[in-house]
This record gives structure tokens, sequence and C-alpha cells, in this order.
């Protein structure tokens, strides 16, 4: 054989956002090699004043971004999910970790047509292109139902670590659009962020357990920062909790670190969650586990998903 016909294989791509590493990094954090705005050319009903405070925040806070009628129609659809007995215990239906208190239904976009619709409402994905800045899908939905005095918290996290590490997410093109659906007051575990952490990736120590998503969705401690690079975050950019009436829509990059406290008061907290991921960006193999999460915690392009598939 010629040396003409010798080829060599193409060299491998190092991960750009190596994590569940065996020890703590030198460095706390990496930077973020992706813009954060990739659509200011596109039309939509966001501002540059508004696409300026989500590069430089990470987030975007909208207060009554749906009227009363349809967020009453929202939490009925909600109302009828939490209810179906045929769903208690299936794999997409989570619980709390010490009850049996619905704490997440996932899928729903497929679940109930009125989650389908909102998922391909113009007013919604207007705003998701002009962020993403190119062709979507929904990787994620859910509902999040924190009730009054038993719903408990969320560990400080990034949804890209684990969306990388457990799917196949190769890069951050990705935005969460989360639409509340009653009040969010200061005491019944508003979502937190950390403004301007979106900018840093934080490595995350620690192997992938298999089916590591059956103890994650009620509790996360795989995957979740140190409390070291927590606090230098925090110290860095402090926190936010945005509160507001039922119908606001909060928008947030995939890697905006975000958590919440546990429901201290006697009203529930819930809301309609939808990832929109870039086409361009389906997911792989992932990066720091052995299998991909099941479907309905990761979908595909337009691939369908039914309640008896796993």
């Amino acid at each position: 054989m010629s040396a003409q016909n010798l080829t060599c294989p193409a060299p491998i791509q190092a991960d750009p956002y190596p994590t569940r590493l065996q020890q703590h990094p030198e460095q706390p954090w990496l930077e973020r090699r992706e813009h954060t705005v990739k659509g200011r050319h596109l039309p939509g009903p966001l501002t540059e004043h508004q696409l300026d405070h989500f590069e430089e925040n990470g987030f975007l806070f909208e207060p009554g971004f749906l009227p009363p009628e349809e967020v009453a129609s929202l939490t009925q659809a909600m109302s009828e999910l939490l209810n179906r007995e045929d769903y208690r215990g299936k794999p997409f239906t989570i619980t709390e970790p010490d009850s049996h208190e619905i704490r997440s239904v996932f899928a729903v976009h497929f679940l109930h047509r009125a989650f389908q619709h909102l998922a391909r409402d113009p007013r919604l994905t207007q705003r998701v292109e002009q962020i993403l800045g190119g062709g979507h899908y929904v990787h994620q939905s859910r509902i999040n139902y924190k009730p009054g005095f038993k719903g408990k918290g969320f560990n400080w996290h990034s949804d890209f670590e684990t969306w990388h590490a457990e799917d196949g997410m190769p890069a951050m093109h990705a935005v969460s659009a989360s639409i509340i659906l009653t009040d969010n007051h200061s005491f019944n575990g508003p979502l937190m962020l950390i403004p301007g952490s979106h900018k840093h990736f934080i490595p995350c120590v620690g192997p992938t357990p298999d089916e590591h998503h059956k103890q994650s969705l009620k509790t996360q401690q795989i995957g979740v920062p140190s409390e070291q690079a927590l606090a230098a975050m925090i110290n860095r950019h402090g926190i936010d909790a945005p509160t507001g009436p039922a119908g606001s829509l909060l928008l947030f990059d995939c890697n905006t670190l975000h958590g919440s406290n546990a429901n201290m008061s006697p009203d529930p907290r819930s809301n309609v969650f939808f990832v929109f991921n870039r086409r361009d960006n389906a997911c792989v193999q992932p990066y720091a586990a052995r299998q991909r999460r099941p479907r309905f915690l990761g979908h595909e392009p337009d691939r369908l998903w039914q309640a008896d598939d796993s």
C-alpha cells in the first residue's frame, strides 16, 4: 500500500468542560467558551437592554408574561397531571425524598396538550431564538411542585454540568424557561441564582453512579460544586432570587448556578419548566457517565415520547 493511500484517524477532541473528576482541580473553574446571547440579529420581543441583562447576568425575569386566565388554565393542567393515579410511581414522576408528595413530573409537553402548546408558543420561542440564535428543540420539560411546609429545596448546581456529564450535551447552547404558576415570594422557596456565574464552568468531583438520576432527582449530591468554589462565586457575584406573581417568566442560561430553599410557608410553589437546546447541539454520548439518562429526562430532536417509554 502506497503512502498516499494511508490515512490518519482524526484526533480525538478534548472535552472542553471536564467534570466528575477524581480530585479537585487546581483552578476552581474554567472560563466559558460560548457566547451567551447568539441571536441579536433575529427579530423578537426582547429589547437590546433585556438581551444585555441576560448576557451579563445569565438570566432575565419578566413579571406578568402570561395573563391570569392562561395561568389558570395551566394550573388546571398541572393539577390533572399531579392527580393522575396511573402516573404515580412511574419513573417520570418524582416524589419528595422523605414522603409520597410529588416533587416533579417530567416530559409534560408530551403528557398534556396545554404544555405542548406552551412549548410552541411564539411568545416564548421567539425569545428563545433571540438568545440561542438558531433552530431549537425541547431537551427537557417538567413541572416542579413544592407543597406548603413540605416542599424541600434543591442544592446549588449548574444544569449544564449534569446535561454535559450525563446526557451528552456538547456545549452551552441551551436556555431554560420557567413560568411560575403560583405567586413566588420570599418564603415559599423561590429559585435563587448567582448572577454572572454562567461565565464560568465549575468542574465537580466524584464519579457518576449508574442510574444516578434515581437519587439526584430527589436530592443531588454528585454534580454539585464544592463549597469553596460556591463561596468564591457568591462573594464575587452575590445571589438574586426573583419573586413575582403567577404568570411571570424566568429565562436563564444553562450554566447559571441556581438552587432553592425549602418551602417554609403554607403557600405552594409551582412552575412549568422547558429546556430549549439548539439543534446543532443535540446530545451525543455522555461525557462523564457510562450511559445516558432515560429519554424522559433528555429528549431528542423530532423524536416522540410516550408515558410507557423508558
